[in-house]
């Protein structure tokens, strides 16, 4: 049975509790780089400003503290593993209690345990920039066993940035460990160079098969059994490379050269050559420095709006390589759901995992964009109100994260990155031709809520100048704050000659049901995220099969 699979939750405890061991043929991770960007910086806004979208996942991680601290103590007492205790303490002796100890303390758990779920037979492919790519190719070392250490592949993920005050950093690392001696491995071919063609393809008989080049039929070893006159042509001392019965076949379809001379005879003393179709070519074998693969710009059909997003192509090459059809491959940090998109594009099994709801619900709508008809599991994410007021109690800021993602909010800012001024959320939308207009959200999870928490967020609409405003509660609304948001009056839509509430009370539980809905209309409703294109193909190896 075909696995589909996404987790909201620390990807350390998802794999620790809910992945099975030697379970997974493929995992591929594009994790922080712990760089000054969020890892999680999911949207921008219309006018392409950062501040108004973030969320900041494993904020814990990129400071020394408390966790980062047990993190450290438990890598050191584990006993799977002696390398990795040397390691660490290592490079707690050069980097110190850092932000990049903390950070490679945080990698090297998870590591383990990718490991550990990885079958014996199965694959790890980690992406990072220039940040950690050094340190992180020891833990690598150290993790997997620095025998199993396959490839550096450089990606070239954008171009020439004019401004550098050195040279440009344009690629990107994926660092290729295998668990064991023997693992799925499957060529990936690209198309010749032009000069190389010009230079080898240098035939056409014309008769529409295209240009082509020759090739040696002689055996390169003695083969007594191959030794026979074919056409007229003696046989080579060590031999024909084919058999009398294919070069029969060979000769029917066109496929051989016979040397000629002027007066248009065979010249038997030459030998024929093997014509190579280069319409027929696989192309030459990929090597580990990938420069065919473009950044998405900001055009590209398959861009949803995320700035760390990786192209189709990339994951889909990865996939291809190093797994088969109906293989199980992990994402353990999913960001936007890439790799899972390719994963199910070329028929493997797969499984998901990310820290903020905001990303799971987003490769949801991703999938469901793309696949219509696809059925998977989600694990994490509250679907009923037991669940959200779990969450709730667990962990307020994902709650208002998930809370906003029920109406298609983009959450205002991550936790620790100041105060959210009275906003948790905010939708851009358009009900005209001009300028976006906005809709802020505010989030209540507690039992107490008040009808001065509704005058409170009347203040924050008018202070802001916001068209209308969406206040999402746990429990029921009291009749005294139903009154003071009908008192916020009407959004008048010249557009539609529709009448919005400004301010709208909206419930966990009716939002839940599809009781409720924010009232307004869009003209543009891929303003901080656009859908996913549908797929209509998938691909196997070099070819391409109708869904």
């Amino acid at each position: 049975m075909k696995t589909r699979e996404l987790h909201y939750g620390d990807n350390l405890e998802v794999l620790r509790h809910r992945i099975a061991p030697a379970s997974v043929d493929l995992v591929y991770l594009d994790p922080p780089f712990n760089s000054k960007r969020d890892y999680n910086l999911l949207f921008r806004s219309p006018t392409g400003q950062e501040s108004d979208a973030q969320i900041t996942a494993f904020v814990d991680t990129w400071h020394w503290g408390a966790q980062a601290e047990r993190e450290f103590q438990e890598l050191l007492h584990q006993t799977d593993n002696s390398d990795v205790p040397r390691l660490m303490d290592a490079l707690r002796a050069f980097l110190g209690d850092s932000d990049m100890l903390a950070y490679l303390t945080m990698m090297t758990n998870r590591l383990l345990e990718l490991r550990r779920v990885l079958k014996p037979t199965g694959s790890l492919y980690l992406h990072c920039d220039p940040t950690a790519s050094h340190y992180l190719k020891l833990v690598l070392d150290a993790v997997m066993g620095k025998e199993f250490f396959r490839s550096e592949i450089i990606w070239k993920r954008t171009n020439v940035h004019s401004d550098a005050g050195t040279w440009s950093n344009v690629t990107d690392t994926i660092l290729y460990f295998t668990k064991g001696p023997t693992f799925c491995w499957n060529p990936q071919h690209v198309p010749h160079e032009h000069d190389y063609v010009d230079a080898k393809y240098t035939h056409d008989d014309q008769d529409g098969r295209g240009r082509y080049t020759l090739g040696d039929m002689t055996s390169p070893n003695p083969r007594p059994k191959l030794v026979y006159d074919w056409m007229g042509y003696a046989a080579p001392e060590k031999g024909w490379r084919y058999e009398r019965k294919t070069m029969q076949r060979l000769h029917h379809e066109g496929r051989i050269h016979y040397p000629m001379r002027a007066d248009g005879t065979m010249d038997t003393d030459r030998r024929p050559r093997l014509k190579r179709f280069l319409n027929e070519m696989r192309g030459r074998v990929l090597d580990n420095v990938w420069v065919d693969i473009p950044p998405l710009n900001s055009q590209a059909a398959e861009r949803l709006g995320y700035p760390t997003q990786k192209p189709l192509a990339l994951l889909e090459r990865i996939i291809l390589a190093s797994s088969n059809e109906g293989d199980v491959v992990l994402d353990p940090f999913c960001g936007c759901g890439t790799a899972v998109h390719a994963a199910e594009k070329l028929k493997r099994s797969w499984i998901g995992i990310d820290i903020t709801n905001l990303a799971i619900t987003l490769i949801e709508k991703r999938l469901k964009d793309a696949f219509p008809r696809i059925s998977f599991t989600v694990h994490g994410v509250p679907r009923d109100m037991e669940g959200a007021r779990d969450l709730a109690r667990r962990d307020k800021h994902h709650f208002e994260w998930w809370a906003c993602s029920l109406v298609n909010a983009l959450p205002q800012r991550g936790r620790r990155r100041g105060a959210d001024r009275g906003i948790d959320g905010v939708i851009f939308f358009q009900d005209d031709r001009g300028a976006a207009k906005r809709i802020l959200v505010s989030v209540k999870g507690g039992s107490h809520i008040s009808v001065a928490m509704v005058r409170e967020f009347k203040g924050v609409l008018e202070r802001e100048q916001a068209a209308m405003g969406l206040f999402i509660t746990l429990g029921k609304p009291t009749a005294a704050m139903v009154a003071e948001a009908a008192a916020a009056g009407f959004y008048h839509s010249e557009s539609y000659h529709e009448d919005w509430p400004r301010l709208q009370l909206l419930t966990i539980e009716g939002l839940l049901s599809g009781q409720e809905q924010p009232l307004y209309k869009n003209i543009s409703p891929g303003l901080g995220r656009r859908a996913a294109p549908r797929e209509t193909t998938a691909h196997r190896g070099n070819t391409e099969l109708d869904l």
